[in-house]
């Protein structure tokens, strides 16, 4: 059995992921959260199982997932660690900042950790999601791993000391992609187009960039200058958007979510 400790945003939307994708029985993820309410809430939608307490958590799931806040883990982990030491499940951890050796050393014993850092994608099996394990964590639980992530996305193994940046890029940049959007989608209104078909637009437009980028062998710069006619419209647009100072920004919009990361 799966269980969640957390039934916050993050935690839903992986959740959601799971149950979509066929590979996971509904009746085999447990969830608590300090709000019962919001758990039984959640649990009776999807038909989970809603156990009394974090602790009935730690003993009987094979997987326990901690997704509740950073700052709740030295309290959460010193109430459950010693159901966590006798029952020895994998622990999957999707708190930002918080690296395995910080979280091994808040528990009674070395455990079997792996880190994951989803996106809210999640949602619509489409997140993209970095996993690293410690040393305890075998061959066997990092593809478990990736198996889980891959049901709600796709999941990508990548050096621990690189999770910081990757979280500015992966976790992060939903927002940056629907800020984005949006503001494509604002622009055609302005001119007459319905913010509806502006939106469907603009977003299929980016899904299909972002599939094309998967797909090729091509630099992004290289596929930018095959759009781009002599003269033509695409051109003019591109050219604004530097004169603005559009790469900077994005370089700056990442460059604060990693330092903010470092410092989680």
């Amino acid at each position: 059995m799966i269980g969640f400790i957390g039934c916050g945003n993050m935690a839903t939307a992986i959740i959601r992921g799971l149950v979509s994708s066929g590979k996971y029985n509904t009746k085999d993820i447990a969830v608590y959260d300090i709000c019962r309410e919001k758990a039984e809430t959640f649990a009776k939608e999807l038909s989970l199982t809603v156990t009394e307490s974090e602790k009935e958590i730690a003993e009987k799931c094979d997987t326990v997932v901690l997704s509740v806040k950073p700052d709740v883990f030295p309290s959460l982990l010193g109430k459950i660690g010693e159901e966590l030491k006798a029952n020895d499940p994998l622990i999957i951890s999707i708190a930002a900042g918080k690296t395995t050796e910080f979280i091994s050393s808040l528990l009674p014993y070395s455990p079997r950790l792996v880190r994951i850092m989803p996106n809210i994608n999640a949602k619509v099996q489409a997140a993209i999601s970095a996993y690293c394990g410690n040393e305890r964590a075998t061959d066997s639980d990092k593809s478990y791993v990736k198996e889980f992530c891959d049901s709600f996305g796709r999941g990508m193994e990548i050096a621990e000391k690189n999770f910081s940046i990757y979280s500015a890029i992966g976790g992060c940049s939903p927002a940056f992609a629907f800020m984005f959007i949006d503001s494509l989608a604002m622009a055609a209104v302005k001119n007459g187009m319905t913010k509806a078909q502006a939106l469907e637009a603009a977003a299929q437009a980016v899904l299909g960039s972002a599939k094309l980028i998967l797909e090729s062998d091509d630099h992004p710069r290289k596929l930018v200058d095959a759009v781009c006619s002599p003269g033509g419209t695409t051109i003019e647009g591109v050219c604004a958007l530097q004169e603005k100072g559009f790469e900077a920004a994005v370089e700056a919009a990442v460059e604060a979510a990693y330092n903010k990361d470092k410092r989680l």
